[in-house]
């Protein structure tokens, strides 16, 4: 069952894989976008797109199924299983709000987004393990999938956002603009980075065992599957052969985590230099022409109702039912945990954004740039927190 599980998985991983490439032949095939602000007669190729990309989200929902099934558990309860059901959600909120508007850029944008985040999720342990007694709730998949649900949402319109940037930040706007919008760009290229080098190190089936004195003073060992550029407090390799630490890290910090998170950057580094000499562009540039005849406005639609509709889910998710679920574990509705402080974060932080959006007016590129800012948090929740921050709530 687990074989099958992963089996459908790859299988929607290709589906979506194909449907991007006629999304992209959609687009070129459309007229006239620019005046009108719907599309609500979709080209064969986007009707073909489509049908790719609904039975890219059966296949992964029949691979979520199937590992429930084989798990005998929700399958929420590490990184992989989490990220990856996340897509799930981003899929299905995509496939409704296109039911809504028949936006096929933004499915050319959404899937690739999509795809790295399976990849992304695919680094991680896919091995099926009994619940730790803490998770042992029906609680369990009630907080975690609603708020990956509401997570998801709101990623929608950082999507939408996304593309109102690079259609309207030109090469007429102002650098700061036009510098933070690489930025994101970057960012994006960091994580196709961490998953090509650790596909490389994988392949190569790098190992490098460390022994190390941990904050309580406790001498264990540690595995990196990267070469060491930060080694372990009081670190000893007993590995032959491998890389040693430039730098020790202090007992208190996630040294191997923090490591693989300079890995990722120095990867996405190396992608992104190699982008620009080759295409003579800035990334924002390379994917202008798909978004040139959208209607901005359209755009700012989709952003603002994604927000309306996840922010609520999000809400009950991320906070009323983990309070609820916290109470019954703990006898406690709140203890400060760093998932905790950083959910709440979130949920202000979209507050916010509809609070600015309807008594201040901001819309359009304001609108946009707190879109996309959301999702920052959202990422830095998923992956900093996660990995880098010890809590109750941390994901291995």
């Amino acid at each position: 069952m687990v074989e099958l599980s992963g089996n459908l998985l790859f299988a929607a991983f290709v589906f979506y894989l194909v449907a991007i490439l006629f999304f992209g032949g959609a687009i070129r095939q459309k007229k006239g976008l620019e005046g009108s602000p719907y599309q609500n007669k979709p080209v064969r190729s986007g009707k073909i797109a489509m049908t790719l990309t609904i039975l890219g989200f059966i296949s992964q929902l029949g691979y979520f199924i199937t590992r429930w099934i084989a798990a005998g558990h929700a399958p929420v309860s590490n990184m992989f299983e989490f990220i990856t059901f996340f897509s799930i959600m981003m899929v299905g909120a995509f496939i409704i709000i296109y039911s809504i508007y028949r936006s096929t850029v933004l499915g050319l944008f959404t899937l690739p987004i999509v795809l790295i985040i399976i990849a992304y999720g695919s680094m991680f342990t896919k091995d099926v393990t009994p619940l730790i007694p803490a998770l042992q709730s029906y609680w369990l998949p009630i907080h975690v999938m609603t708020t990956a649900a509401g997570q998801a949402i709101l990623s929608i319109s950082f999507i939408a956002g996304l593309i109102y940037l690079i259609k309207t930040i030109d090469a007429s706007a102002p650098p700061k603009k036009q510098f933070f919008l690489e930025m994101i760009l970057y960012c994006i290229n960091a994580v196709i980075g961490f998953i090509m080098i650790k596909l490389v190190f994988s392949i190569m089936n790098y190992q490098a065992v460390f022994e190390w004195v941990d904050k309580e003073g406790n001498t264990s060992t540690l595995k990196y599957t990267l070469p060491a550029i930060l080694g372990p407090n009081e670190w000893n390799l007993l590995t032959a052969g491998r890389m040693e630490p430039i730098l020790e890290m202090p007992a208190i910090l996630e040294a191997q985590k923090i490591n693989t998170v300079i890995w990722s950057f120095i990867a996405g580094t190396v992608l992104y230099i190699l982008i620009r000499l080759i295409t003579r562009k800035k990334a924002a540039r390379l994917f202008h022409p798909f978004v040139k005849k959208i209607n901005a406005d359209f755009l700012d639609e989709i952003s603002y109702r994604s927000v309306l509709i996840g922010f609520p889910v999000f809400t009950l998710g991320g906070l009323v039912f983990a309070m609820i679920w916290a109470q019954i574990a703990w006898t406690r509705f709140w203890a400060w945990d760093p998932k905790e402080v950083w959910a709440l974060i979130t949920w202000l932080f979209y507050a916010s954004f509809l609070h600015l959006r309807l008594s201040k007016g901001w819309h359009g590129e304001k609108s946009a740039w707190l879109a996309v800012i959301g999702f920052g948090i959202i990422m830095f929740n998923l992956v900093f927190v996660n990995l880098i921050i010890a809590g109750l709530h941390a994901y291995v």
